[in-house]
């Protein structure tokens, strides 16, 4: 009988190892869990589709920064163009507008303007009687502009005074008939909504003002509240590279980020919610989006040694303040790096160094490196040798963004989750590398027909999938005014259903595993 017994332990204990063998649990959090988590977007780096509300009040505020204009004739019907993109003669002789007749706008203020090519040279124009050309790399008087506006139809003053028309200077005042100093202006892009240009857009002192009540609202104590009540262990936080000079970041950012980060620490230590400081915009851009307070686009960060040391300043800045702090769960280097315009061995050695100042102030905090978005494969990042310990590999899935997914129906969405997703993250599971984050993604897609039913099985289907992700997965986002985006809604309309985590139905089979041998064993042996 004893043996029988023995047997009988010994089979319970493989059942227990097989169970947990195949398990993963994340150092710092509540029980053996894994990252069930929400990122908290468009708080502290701005992102105007996810709050439109906050450019309401900036005048002109189709002309932000970063907007692409192109200006034609209306004497000639021409359009102006700057010559090989750049780097030229300005003049006004095309029919057809392309790059080269497009420019982005740098704001000065509501009226005042500057004007850069597709080559990122400036418009410049010395005085009255000026050739004007496309040649100055930084702008200043001479490549500032006022727009003066009536509806779609612009003047172009100097400085000085005197009016633009291209072949010289307009005498006198133009009106706004066909004239040769007025032109057709057409905004052809304002897809910039990001901290540069609501900051810029307002004004240092509207801007602090709005951001203000954004900050003081947008996320507070009972958010946290809210999280912990429907299983949420872990929040992401998008900081900006000018959190590091708060309360007085340089021009045009404005100053609080800190302080309300101090505090979501706080509100999340008060509900056991561990934090993630995500690196969401680094100086000079790293992807020319607006979430990484691009002011027009351009990519500047990967070129610029000053930039790369800027950037990991300020990780040096958050590890050192928050390294001991009961919340921290980990740090993430920089989101979105693009692979079009960042060298995989610049970002590399970037998250290398960076890795090395986290370890510097914490043996444990998890350092977070993010996939380049675009044309790369996350096993580059496998295949760098970065780290040795708590390294976490960030993926984002998105079923939006691409050609691909824009005739997918229903199944086909679904489907994709369950073949291509799965089978993407059991590869990475078992490459015997970083730890694998799913550190964005959404309940919607380009289904426009979509039911309640339909966003459950979708929903269903990516925490399913990602819910084997070794460390865990961050939902986009919190709050958003588009409902499906928005984490709050879909919980609490029954669009998303969250269940229990994985671990705990770990946990659950396993007591299961054990209430049904200690049966067998009491019918059979005693």
């Amino acid at each position: 009988m004893e043996l029988g017994f023995s047997k009988w332990v010994c089979a319970f204990l493989l059942c227990c190892w097989l169970i947990f063998s195949g398990a993963y649990s994340v150092e710092g959090l509540r029980g053996d869990s894994k990252v069930r988590g929400v990122n908290l977007g468009g708080w502290l780096v701005v992102e105007g589709w996810i709050k439109p509300s906050l450019f309401d009040g900036i005048p002109n505020g189709d002309m932000l920064d970063g907007t692409e204009v192109q200006f034609r004739s209306v004497t000639l019907q021409k359009y102006v163009c700057a010559e090989n993109g750049g780097g030229s003669n300005v003049t006004v002789g095309r029919d057809v507008a392309s790059s080269w007749e497009t420019f982005k706008l740098w704001r000065v203020s509501e009226s005042r303007f500057q004007l850069r090519t597709s080559k990122g040279q400036f418009i410049s124009c010395d005085g009255e009687g000026c050739s004007v050309s496309a040649t100055a790399e930084y702008p200043s008087t001479s490549e500032t502009f006022f727009i003066e506006r009536k509806n779609s139809r612009v003047h172009i003053k100097l400085e000085s005074g005197a009016y633009l028309q291209l072949s010289g200077d307009y005498p006198g005042m133009p009106g706004w008939d066909e004239n040769a100093g007025t032109f057709e202006m057409t905004i052809v892009a304002n897809n910039l909504h990001g901290d540069y240009q609501l900051a810029n857009g307002y004004g240092h002192n509207e801007a602090k003002k709005v951001l203000k009540r954004h900050r003081n609202s947008f996320i507070t104590f009972e958010d946290f509240k809210f999280l912990h009540r429907n299983g949420i262990n872990t929040v992401r936080i998008p900081v900006g590279w000018w959190i590091a000079s708060d309360p007085d970041p340089p021009a045009p950012f404005i100053g609080g980020t800190l302080v309300a980060l101090d505090d979501a620490f706080s509100w999340a230590q008060a509900y056991d919610i561990k934090c993630i400081i995500d690196l969401h915009a680094a100086p000079g851009s790293q992807n020319g989006m607006e979430h990484s307070a691009s002011r027009d686009g351009f990519v500047g960060w990967p070129t610029s040694p000053d930039y790369i040391s800027q950037t990991l300043d300020v990780v040096d800045f958050l590890a050192s303040r928050y390294a001991t702090h009961p919340a921290l769960l980990g740090i993430e280097l920089l989101n979105e790096p693009s692979a079009t315009t960042v060298p995989l061995d610049t970002l590399v050695s970037f998250y290398m160094r960076g890795y090395q100042i986290v370890r510097k102030y914490s043996p444990t905090a998890y350092v977070i490196i993010c996939q380049r978005i675009g044309n790369a494969d996350p096993l580059e990042l496998y295949q760098a040798n970065i780290g040795t310990h708590n390294l976490v590999v960030d993926l984002h899935f998105y079923s939006l963004f691409d050609t691909f997914f824009v005739n997918m129906s229903t199944a086909d969405n679904i489907q994709f989750i369950y073949k291509s997703r799965e089978a993407q993250l059991q590869a990475l599971n078992s490459s015997n590398g970083p730890l694998v984050f799913i550190g964005e993604w959404v309940n919607e897609w380009n289904v426009t027909t979509g039911s309640q039913t339909d966003y459950q099985e979708f929903g269903k289907a990516q925490l399913e999938v990602y819910n084997a992700a070794s460390f865990g997965w961050a939902y986009w986002t919190l709050k958003n005014d588009r409902q499906h985006w928005d984490f709050e809604w879909n919980i609490k309309n029954n669009y998303l259903q969250l269940g229990e985590s994985p671990n705990k139905q770990s946990l659950n089979s396993l007591m299961l595993i054990g209430i049904t041998c200690a049966r067998f064993y009491l019918h059979h042996f005693l």
